[in-house]
């Protein structure tokens, strides 16, 4: 389960750089390098919709975080010591302790 969160979060990681990349800055990014219009995105344009994405995204690496530390925390708290069974064993040399005769 946490290997599968973890590939989720490094996923959640490269769309998130790649999404802030994007964004008009004023340098203008790797935005300056796609020839899209804004038209394509709506009439809120480009800005409107890498935002909500960006936060949509930042939301999901957030949740996908807590859920990660929480399944390491419980998985700190067990031992493998924790799956042994202990089976007392009596050598077969040792004399059995009798009740002292009165």
């Amino acid at each position: 389960m946490t290997g599968i969160l973890m590939i989720v979060q490094i996923i959640l990681v490269i769309a998130i750089t790649v999404l802030v990349l994007l964004q008009r800055s004023e340098s203008m990014g790797l935005g300056a390098y796609s020839s899209s219009n804004n038209s394509v995105f709506g009439a809120g344009g480009p800005m409107n919709f890498l935002t909500k994405a960006t936060m949509t995204l930042g939301l999901l690496f957030v949740l996908n975080t807590l859920t990660l530390v929480y399944l390491y925390n419980k998985q700190a708290n067990t031992s493998a010591l924790d799956n042994v069974k202990v089976k007392q064993v009596v050598p077969q040399n040792t004399p059995v302790p009798q009740a002292p005769v009165k």
